[in-house]
This record gives structure tokens, sequence and C-alpha cells, in this order.
């Protein structure tokens, strides 16, 4: 049997040495290594022997095996080193363009509305994702029996906390810790229950901004709503406000801008009326001052809260928020740098 070994070895390194293509080794490594290959064969006989051969001829066969195993792999590598000199480089061709990233569209926008209020005045602030139910709900006079509160619309998380459902708590944690005037604005994620759809997503970007101050006064509110709305969407917008209900202010409004796929005469995005609601806003309720140990009769302020991801679509009219989170390079690249 050790001499049959041998001459299996022979024969596979000289078939080996004169393989001319990557498939002829691969016949060859099915020949010899192969379920029914002939090294294999052997192998399989070794049971039969006595005990002493038998540990002679295993040892030998599984040498013989490393070694043809061996010859292939170098053999291989050789052809396909070969394969890559044989091909023909035209270094006269220009050079492939690396490919560049570029910066999502959200933050694209989010910095510019936040570059807009920061030139008036505005200081940027974050807070947690993770909230309590005071400062998310409590602390912003939305009561127990609030449908916000129920669980079909938040995120409950262990120990009596949450996922923020809007970035209106950063507002209640400025205000705690400093004293007017302030003017804020912060930006983040928030969570809700939805569904993902066209126009929902469980996760959303949200902008909220106040203003603290003696004197405030809703004249000031739509002065600086409207000169955002110049800012971001053109002079040529057109602007209204409605009136709205939020527990955290009063009186409240929704901001509408004439809709940008029709230019204000009318269409299935705007419902026919010429005009989006593009963020909600008002006067900050008496007892929003009074959680935070401020003075109702001695200050007053304003506050507004908008959408990110619902501004970035109506400006460039887009009509599915879940482009913003496939990752489709088609879809990004039509963004800035």
């Amino acid at each position: 049997m050790l001499t049959n070994l041998h001459k299996i070895r022979q024969n596979a390194l000289s078939s080996i040495t004169e393989a001319s293509s990557l498939q002829e080794v691969k016949k060859i490594r099915i020949f010899y290594l192969g379920r029914k290959g002939k090294l294999t064969g052997v192998l399989r006989g070794i049971g039969s022997l006595k005990q002493e051969e038998r540990r002679i001829v295993g040892k030998t066969a599984n040498e013989i095996k490393k070694e043809i195993e061996n010859a292939i792999s170098a053999k291989e590598k050789e052809l396909k080193d070969k394969d890559i000199k044989r091909e023909d480089i035209d270094i006269t061709l220009p050079g492939r363009i690396p490919w560049i990233g570029r910066r999502h569209p959200i933050t694209i926008c989010g910095q510019e509305i936040c570059n807009i209020f920061t030139q008036i005045g505005y200081s940027i602030v974050e807070g947690p994702e993770i909230e309590t139910d005071y400062y998310n709900f409590e602390a912003l006079n939305i009561p127990m029996y609030h449908p916000a509160r129920d669980i079909h619309d938040t995120f409950y998380l262990e120990g009596g906390r949450l996922l923020r459902t809007h970035t209106s708590p950063v507002q209640i944690r400025v205000m705690e810790r400093e004293k007017p005037p302030l003017k804020v604005l912060s930006c983040g994620k928030c969570y809700r229950r939805d569904s993902p759809d066209a126009t929902h997503s469980p996760v959303f970007h949200q902008l909220e901004g106040f203003y603290v101050d003696r004197n405030v006064t809703f004249r000031q509110l739509k002065g600086t709503l409207t000169y955002f709305a110049y800012q971001f969407f053109g002079k040529n917008i057109r602007t209204k406000f409605v009136p709205s209900y939020f527990p955290f202010t009063e009186p409240s409004a929704e901001l509408y801008v004439s809709c940008s796929v029709c230019k204000g005469r009318g269409c299935r995005v705007c419902k026919g009326t010429g005009f989006v609601e593009v963020l909600g806003c008002g006067m900050v309720h008496p007892e929003v001052f009074n959680n935070v140990g401020y003075n109702p009769k001695e200050y007053t302020g304003f506050a507004f809260g908008m959408g990110l991801e619902r501004l970035i679509m109506l400006k460039y009219r887009i009509d599915d928020i879940r482009l913003f989170y496939e990752n489709d390079m088609r879809f990004l690249n039509q963004f800035g740098p």
C-alpha cells in the first residue's frame, strides 16, 4: 500500500506541474482528492490493515495529501498571476472617479434652518432622547387623559421613562436652569408609534424654538416665523396663520405656506386650498411658566415646533418620507455635497 501511495504522489505532482489552466488543476484535485479520488480510496482502505501498519500508512497518506493540496494551491496562484499579467491594460484611459460621500438632506436642511435662526439671535441646544413623563408631558401642561400619552402613540420604557415624542422637553430643561431673556432652538430625533407609510415614520426629526422675555407678543411670533418661511422657502412664498390648539401654548396657531407643487393654485397635495401646514406655534401657556418657576405676570413668550422631514418634502417636492431612510444613493446624490 505504501508503494501505491508513493506512485499516486508522483503521478499527482507530475500532473500538477504540467497543468496549463485552472480547469485542469480543478480536474486533478477531483481525480486525486475528491470523494471518489485515488488518494481518498486508499485512505478508506486503511481500516482493514493491522494496527502498526495502519499507523505508518495513515501518517504517510496524510503527508502526501497535504503535499498534493499545497502543490495545487501553488499552481492555482501561479496560473492566476499569469492571467492578470496577460490582461491588456490601456494606461491612456482616464482613472476611475473616487466615490465621494455626501451629507444627508436632513443634515443639510437642519443646518440651514439652524443658521437662519442663529442669525437672529437664537442659540442651539440639545436634549436627551430618553425622557421622563414629567418633561415630555406633565411640565408641558399635557394632562393624564390626553391621547398623546396613550401607549399606542408613545414608546414607553422600563422605570417610567419613554422615548421623547417631541423636542418640547428641551424648553422645559432650559428654562429650569436659566432665566430670561431666552432665545433657543433645538433639533433632534423624536419617536412615535406610527406605522411607516409615505407620510409617517416611527422616527423623525423635529425643530423646537422658543423666545421668553418681558413683553413678548404674538406679533413678534408672526414676524419671526414669516421671516423663517421667506428664508427657507423663498421670497415668493405666501403665508397665513390659522387658529389651532396645543396644550402648552395659548393662544395657538398653525403656519401655512403656499403649496410648492401647484404654486397656490390648488392640487392634490394641498387638497385644493393652495396652502399647506408646516408648523405649530403659539404663546407659551402660563401653566408652563409656573412649572419652571417663571412668573407668568412678569414674562411672556412664544414657542414653535416643526417636523424637519415635512419641511424638506415640501421644499423639494418629495412625496415619500421613507426615501430619507432607505439609503438609496440615487435619491441622496441629488442633494448638496
